[in-house]
């Protein structure tokens, strides 16, 4: 049985703008089992500060895997110092990953906000194969500094638009605002989303007005990631499920977003 956990090498670690950084590290055998939706569990330093492994939906896995970061906290600090040769100690992949879009979808909504861009640009890698589905990204953040840049999503072929709530870029508010951007149908729409919970909540209120699928990749702190202590559960309609284990992908309609 392959090994969850092993040690890496950091690549490089960048920092894309003010608030968020990008790091990359060589992983080949990530790289290859990675799916769209799923994570990696990385432990920011020997020692107990700050204790827990922090995750990270996975970026991107190409030649090396791919995280997006926000410093927020000592966890993710820590790894914003990371330099390249620097030991990385990597639980993954890990979790339920993104369905790919059922028969007869012939667009394909990607609804993210802040650092929940992240699961979708692996994810628009993927589909950008698919050559008769049209890609549609809108995201949402709070300022310019909190936007991810979108040049990697449209050489993917999406069609990106931004919102940010003081209209520093792009449309003025928050990312529902965007919603007028896409022709709901119900039998060639799909929606997948990433990112805050009120955002979250308005995409589901969306699709169920228009009778859309979807899938939702929820966010939550995590001591194991591997469904055992249970920290990380969340309520749907099915009860109580663990973001980690039976997530972090979810049907967007089985989904209990509390506010």
């Amino acid at each position: 049985m392959p090994k969850l956990q092993n040690i890496y090498r950091v690549v490089s670690n960048e920092k894309l703008c003010p608030r968020f950084y990008r790091l990359c590290f060589d992983a080949p055998s990530i790289v290859r089992k990675v799916q769209p939706g799923q994570f990696v569990h990385i432990r920011a330093r020997d020692g107990l500060e700050p204790f827990f492994r922090r995750p990270f939906s996975v970026c991107r896995a190409q030649k090396y895997v791919e995280i997006f970061y926000e410093v927020v906290g000592p966890g993710t600090g820590v790894l914003s110092l990371k330099k390249k040769g620097d030991p990385l100690d990597v639980l993954g992949p890990v979790g339920r990953p993104f369905d790919m879009p059922p028969p007869g979808i012939k667009q394909v909504v990607m609804i993210a906000g802040g650092i929940g861009v992240a699961p979708f640009l692996i994810l628009s890698d993927v589909l950008k194969k698919k050559k008769k589905l049209e890609l549609v990204l809108l995201y949402g953040g709070r300022t310019k500094g909190h936007v991810f840049n979108m040049k990697e999503f449209r050489s993917n072929g999406c069609a990106a638009h931004v919102a940010t709530d003081d209209g520093s870029v792009g449309t003025r508010g928050r990312v529902d605002k965007l919603f007028a951007k896409i022709n709901p149908d119900p039998k060639t729409t799909f929606i997948y989303t990433c990112g805050p919970n009120p955002m979250m909540a308005a995409a589901q209120k969306f699709a169920r007005q228009h009778g859309i699928r979807g899938q939702a990749a929820c966010e939550e702190v995590m001591a194991c990631a591997l469904g055992a202590c249970l920290g990380c559960s969340i309520r749907t309609t099915k009860g109580f499920r663990t973001v980690c284990y039976d997530g972090p992908v979810f049907d967007l309609d089985e989904v209990i977003f509390d506010s």
